[in-house]
């Protein structure tokens, strides 16, 4: 019997252990989901005669050794910060090893590590990255196979709240981490636009947006992510003229956004004095001047430039209830914790809620002395807030992962990402069966 130690039982996993838990006994595995919180692992594992719930810290070295050596793979649910320790590990005890997340420096260093012992560190392999990946590797090689050339590769993915439960004027709820959300951008972002290289500061990302048309799903506005340029050579695209990665919003969304940039509001390098005994109008407050006659409101619109008839822009702001005195609820905290914690308050999913993963590739290329393009789009609705189409993309190419490193299907060790054939053919074919699938579109070549 195969073992299998599932590390981490967050939302992102419901549809992970689903997946482990209806092929356990056909595929002969036994699952021993480890999380903080043994209650969380025990809602996840259900009882199942193939798996066991236990309560676990990473940090607790001889504990995670233990259950590491016990095992023939692990699944790394962790945040990405603390995949390294379990991946050193894997090496030393030569198990297999599977996570969502971007491959870090200290992963790519344990390479020749993971190859002297024979396992497969396999990252990169849930929704962004991960299905984005794969997708758009199926098509660069189709355009290669016919002998047409690269001139252009955009893609953007979103995770957003489905139109059915979208009831706020954000047009938006948290599918994922919030604390990744209130970060994101943080940095410089790169990439490389007809052979001119490109860089957009953080405070000005949000307002360096573009309009992306899905058919049968509307309108959506992409801002970019870090960095770009590092996905030419991985795709094999190093001449590539222009290579853009971004994220997606619903319209309105960036630029209300960034009046919390703007505001200073998303800053996680320092601790706020007296963060305990704040409201949400005197976290808001505090960043604004000191005037005794003005209300907050007035001094928040005039700072941040929103207009008295921008009527639509301040409501957002309102309906977060950020002038409220309501306390916040936190100690020693950052600017960004604080806004994380206001924030959820309002953007959790409810009872009812279904979320919706948007992924759209563009692909310009020539054949054949003919320039060509190519749109590509997926969209997956979850089914609830536990069965979310966030958890579903991001854990069912884990587990067909596991499925394939297991059987043998996957067996070149070494550090990995899902780029070739070989790998993202049979996950992407799979995942057809559970509604993740891409519609192509041919349209009109267009150029920068």
């Amino acid at each position: 019997m195969k073992k299998i130690l599932v590390i981490g039982a967050g939302r992102s996993t419901s549809s992970l252990i689903q997946y482990l838990l209806f092929n356990a006994e056909q595929e002969g595995w036994f699952i021993t989901i480890a999380d903080q919180s043994k209650e969380l692992a025990m809602k996840s594992a259900k009882d199942h005669e193939r798996a066991k719930a236990i309560a676990f810290d990473v940090n607790n070295e001889e504990e995670r050794i233990r259950l590491i050596d016990e095992s023939d793979l692990v699944i790394s649910m962790l945040p990405a910060h603390m995949h390294i320790s379990v991946a050193k590990d894997c090496v030393k005890y030569k198990k297999h090893m599977v996570t969502a997340s971007y491959v870090s420096k200290e992963m790519k260093e344990l390479n020749n590590n993971a190859v002297n012992a024979g396992v497969v560190i396999m990252n990169e392999i849930g929704v962004d990255p991960g299905v984005d990946h794969m997708s758009a590797m199926r098509v660069i090689d189709q355009i290669r196979d016919k002998g047409g050339k690269l001139e252009a590769f955009e893609t953007f993915t979103g995770g957003l709240i489905a139109p059915e439960s979208d009831n706020n004027p954000w047009n938006y709820k948290f599918t994922w981490n919030p604390r990744n959300v209130v970060l994101a951008g943080q940095g410089v972002c790169k990439f490389i636009q007809n052979r001119k290289y490109k860089y957009i500061p953080y405070h000005k990302l949000f307002r360096r947006t573009e309009i992306i048309d899905i058919v049968g799903h509307g309108k959506f506005e992409g801002y970019a992510n870090r960095d770009s340029l590092q996905y030419r050579s991985i795709y094999g695209l190093d001449d590539i003229p222009t290579m853009y990665r971004g994220t997606l919003r619903k319209p309105g969304f960036c630029r209300a956004w960034d009046v919390f940039v703007q505001l200073g509001a998303t800053d996680d390098s320092y601790i706020m004095d007296g963060s305990e005994s704040m409201t949400h109008r005197d976290f808001i407050n505090s960043f604004l001047a000191y005037n005794e006659s003005d209300s907050v409101e007035l001094k928040f619109k005039h700072y941040l430039n929103i207009r008295q008839d921008d009527v639509d822009m301040f409501e957002k702001f309102v309906w977060l209830g950020i002038f409220d005195n309501t306390p916040v609820g936190l100690s020693n905290s950052t600017p960004a914790q604080m806004l994380q914690c206001i924030l959820e308050k309002k953007l959790s999913l409810e009872e009812g809620d279904k979320d919706m993963i948007v992924m759209w590739h563009r692909f310009l290329y020539e054949l054949n002395g003919e320039h060509k393009e190519l749109h590509s789009s997926m969209v997956v609705k979850g089914d609830d807030p536990i069965y979310t189409a966030m958890a579903k993309t991001v854990g069912l190419p884990v587990a067909i992962a596991t499925k394939m490193i297991l059987n043998g299907t996957i067996s070149t060790p070494g550090v990995h990402i899902p780029i070739s054939k070989e790998i993202y053919e049979p996950i992407l074919n799979e995942l057809e069966n559970y509604g993740v699938h891409f519609e192509e579109k041919e349209v009109t070549p267009s150029f920068y």
